[in-house]
């Protein structure tokens, strides 16, 4: 079985991968990464709140208005 970036272990085959998965969200078998959490990650959160609290509320909004605009331009026409 191969190994993970983190070294778990999962299924090679896809159809392997996806009855893991759905063990896994009904609770037959446990996930073994569910508790671990990166030091990058947490170091990413404190980042983005420091750099929210610095930015001035024009700025946000700004930062905001631009990406409610990319996600509605991503939209199908009808």
């Amino acid at each position: 079985m191969p190994k993970g970036p983190r070294g778990e272990k999962r299924p090679a085959d896809a159809i392997g991968l996806a009855v893991m998965i759905g063990k896994i969200a009904t609770g037959e078998i446990e996930d073994e990464r569910e508790g671990l959490s990166s030091a990058a990650a947490q170091l990413g959160s404190k980042g983005g709140k420091k750099r929210a609290e610095n930015m001035t509320p024009e700025r946000r909004a700004e930062i905001a208005k631009a990406a409610a605009a990319k996600r509605w331009a991503k939209l199908p026409k009808e």
